[in-house]
Formats: structure tokens, C-alpha cells, sequence
């Protein structure tokens, strides 16, 4: 396994894992009653939804596409 490509995979199992932790996020009842009352959710939550999906993308991305 190359260099780059076990970067890849630790980048994708990272976005993963912040895609959890942003989807458990957004499932708290403090969350979903921001989300209700102001129709977005908060910073920290986008932060880590923005985030996990960028790197495992970037990863995915990595992993099986470049040589």
C-alpha cells in the first residue's frame, strides 16, 4: 500500500467519524430545537458536517482513484 494511499484511508475513516458525530449532533433535542426556532443548525454542527464530508471525499478520493 503506497504512502498516499494509506493517507487517504486514514482521511476517509476520519470524515466518517466526523459524519457520525455531526449526524449524532444533529439528532440532540437542544439541536433540533435550535434547528426548529432559528431553521439551521448550529455552527459547531455544520462545522462537522462540512468538515467529514470534505475529508472523506478527499480520502475516497485517495483511496480509490488516484494511482
Amino acid at each position: 500500500m503506497t504512502t498516499t494511499r494509506l493517507i487517504g484511508l486514514v482521511a476517509l475513516v476520519i470524515g466518517v467519524l466526523l459524519l457520525y458525530f455531526g449526524w449524532q449532533s444533529t439528532q440532540s433535542v437542544g439541536e433540533q430545537l435550535s434547528e426548529s426556532l432559528t431553521g439551521r443548525f448550529s455552527d459547531e454542527t455544520m462545522w462537522y458536517l462540512i468538515g467529514g464530508a470534505a475529508a472523506a471525499i478527499g480520502g475516497a478520493f485517495m483511496v480509490f482513484v488516484r494511482n
